[in-house]
């Protein structure tokens, strides 16, 4: 039977302890990278040309210029307000107001032209902050109105 012994000293505690802490940040931070799902860059809405392409991509006719644009500053907290509900909404289409809250966004406003089986006005919202589309919704006000997410209609 062999006994082997070895000398711990402090500096060698010092040592160990951070090789450790290291060892541990290392794996938190490969685990991170590991469960990020691959995020869809947002549709770029810097012009009203790419705004328009987008909505084509998507298959709606719309008219060219907004009927509407209106400057809006989001709240902080979306909990208990009709942004909570609303969100809930884009959560579904891949957007997520909650990245922008307390940031100043732009509504544009389009009048759609196909909307099937509809001749009544209907209108579609697009939400941008800083050059990007980070909400957005098809509405038709009145009696019989409804809101719904981009996807066309067809699609769904």
């Amino acid at each position: 039977m062999f006994i082997i012994t070895k000398r711990f000293t402090r500096a060698k505690a010092v040592g160990s302890v951070l090789l450790l802490g290291i060892c541990l940040a290392g794996l938190i931070l490969l685990a991170g990278a590991c469960d990020r799902s691959e995020e869809v860059a947002p549709p770029s809405a810097a012009s009203n040309d790419e705004r328009l392409a987008y909505l084509a991509e998507l298959g709606w006719e719309v008219d060219a210029e907004p009927v509407e644009t209106l400057h809006l500053q989001l709240p902080e907290e979306f909990q208990d307000t009709e942004y909570d509900a609303y969100n809930t909404l884009q959560l579904t289409q891949g957007f997520d107001l909650r990245k922008y809250a307390g940031l100043s966004v732009v509504r544009y406003t389009y009048a759609v032209n196909n909307y099937p089986d509809r001749s009544d006005t209907v209108q579609l919202n697009l939400y941008c902050c800083e050059g990007i589309i980070v909400a957005g919704d098809v509405m038709a006000p009145g009696e019989n109105g409804f809101q719904a997410s981009l996807l066309f209609p067809a699609a769904q």
